[in-house]
């Protein structure tokens, strides 16, 4: 079921920036509409200064394209958009050719679950100019949010070792659709449960929750709060112990469940909300312990994220479940990926493809160009490195690649590892011809893509970077498209400005091929 379709309008052909359709605008009244084109979603650096990253949002494209179209609400609304000068911002013949528009596009794209890495590409898309163009906004939409609350999950699971996280953040999201794709996201990234009733129905996620301080307060003391609560759920007590005193709290718990025990229900658990929850959850270990209650749990809730809970880790907290919500939901120290969304390659009617690159003063920025895949190599003992390239260049026998962390390092491929390309068919010609996954399928995928990842790429503080790059003959293409554009810029100045002796010299480029570890600047 998708949650976009249930609680928003039918329509999200609108989900775009203006320049989408500006731009689409211009490209058919250009005649540029129908152009072959392939466009890449890829993202720039790791989130929460981690080792990997875990895909996530390919079920919301799915959903997104199986059912788009511009509906009349949507071009009218269209209509009314002026211009600078006050007259149409679109003229009607391109209104009517947006209500005609059947999206055939070619997706192919990496399963969620899927560990990534900087400057792959997560979704290829293949289609008309046109098309393509419209796709950017939503698509890094949907990937980059739930792809960086996965990979905030995927942490947090890590620092609990095993223990499970319930995801708690609703009321703290951005939103009802921040609170519904962040509890599906979390829960893809490992988390148990969400105390999200919305998101559980419409997601089939397992929900959870205990009870507020509100509940206590509303009583004349804390036993007589407690033992209600007991008479009205015997089959779901987990009492919240802090708000008055936590050990007098875990004392009184423990006494309702002794009269609970009676009749014939167990007590879950308790939850510890605000002190020091090392020593806390410690002392009411013991006394929960004494008093026969050793399979209670102790939830742990009160602004955690993965560093917290390390930390609490190393003080021996006696914690067995933990509720994350805040800085899980929101992404609290890291409010966004920096994906992106940049033409490859582009072809007119009767030519070839033709290889486009971005050129920037920052390296990090300039883009790849090429119709691309990933091929990602394993041995026995987990993953090895993971390989950009060209469809059309294809693959040598004896492959290398420039690694992106070391791009003077050369990295060979050894004939007798596994390997598995990432990018798999999901639409061809607006068709959908891939079977998506449960979501509980998911979760497992991304629980054994982790497992295969090696610890030092997976390790909170200072992980190593995890070998992947560009395949040796793609980033020779690369460079070359990089020193014929900017000679190009060169050509474009001189003929623009007379030489000057006041002009900056121009700096040297090198040309880089891996084994060569001169100068080279972008």
């Amino acid at each position: 079921m998708n949650p976009a379709k249930d609680i928003y309008r039918p329509s999200l052909a609108l989900l775009t920036d203006l320049y989408g359709l500006t731009m689409a605008y211009a490209y058919w009244k250009s005649g540029r509409a129908e152009d072959r084109a392939v466009f890449h979603l890829s993202f720039r650096s790791q989130p929460f200064g981690g080792g990997y990253t875990v895909c996530c949002g390919l079920s919301y494209i799915i959903d997104f394209l199986t059912s788009l179209k511009f509906e009349p609400s949507d071009l009218d609304y269209l209509r009314t958009l002026p211009g600078n000068d006050g007259s149409p911002l679109f003229e009607e013949e391109f209104i009517r050719h947006l209500s005609n528009l059947k999206f055939d596009l070619d997706i192919d794209a990496v399963r969620e679950g899927t560990v990534v890495f900087p400057h792959e590409p997560l979704v290829r898309v293949t289609g008309p100019l046109l098309l393509c163009q419209l796709m950017e906004t939503p698509f890094l939409n949907f990937i980059n949010f739930q792809s960086l609350v996965a990979t905030k999950a995927a942490r947090i699971c890590q620092a609990c070792k095993g223990e499970p996280v319930l995801e708690f953040g609703a009321r703290r999201a951005q939103g009802i659709d921040g609170a519904i794709t962040a509890a599906r996201a979390a829960f893809i990234g490992g988390c148990a449960a969400t105390s999200n009733v919305l998101a559980g129905r419409l997601l089939g996620i397992p929900v959870k929750g205990t009870f507020a301080h509100s509940w206590v307060m509303a009583f004349d003391s804390e036993p007589e709060a407690f033992e209600a609560y007991a008479r009205a759920m015997p089959n779901n007590c987990v009492f919240l112990v802090d708000t008055y005193d936590s050990i007098a709290g875990v004392k009184n718990a423990i006494s309702t469940g002794l009269e609970l025990r009676k009749h014939g229900h167990e007590i879950i658990g308790i939850r510890l909300d605000s002190g020091d929850l090392a020593q806390l959850s410690t002392e009411a270990r013991e006394l929960l312990d004494d008093a026969g209650f050793g399979d209670a749990a102790i939830i742990a809730t009160n602004d955690l994220d993965e560093n917290t809970i390390s930390g609490l880790k190393e003080q021996g907290a006696a914690v067995s479940t933990w509720g994350v919500g805040t800085r899980l939901v929101t992404a609290y120290d890291q409010p966004a990926l920096d994906g992106i969304y940049k033409l490859g390659a582009i072809r007119r009617s009767g030519e070839g493809w033709k290889y486009k690159v971005k050129l920037s003063e920052q390296p990090v920025k300039t883009s790849t160009p090429g119709i691309l895949q990933i091929r990602r190599y394993c041995s026995s003992s987990g993953y090895v490195g993971d390989m950009v390239y060209d469809i059309e260049l294809g693959l040598p026998h004896d492959p290398a690649f420039i690694d992106s962390a070391y791009p003077c390092q050369r990295r060979e491929i050894s004939s007798d590892l596994d390997h598995e390309d990432l990018l798999t068919p999901v639409f061809r010609a607006g068709k959908l011809v891939y079977t998506p996954p449960s979501l509980e399928e998911t979760r497992n995928r991304c629980t054994t893509q982790l497992a295969h990842l090696h610890p030092r790429f997976r390790r909170q503080m200072d992980p190593h970077a995890y070998p992947c790059g560009l395949e040796e003959n793609l980033f020779m293409l690369k460079e070359s498209l990089i020193l014929e554009a900017r000679r190009q810029i060169k050509t474009e100045k001189t003929k623009e400005q007379p030489w000057s002796p006041l002009a900056p010299p121009v700096e040297p480029v090198g040309l880089r091929n891996g084994r060569d570890c001169g100068r080279f600047c972008l």
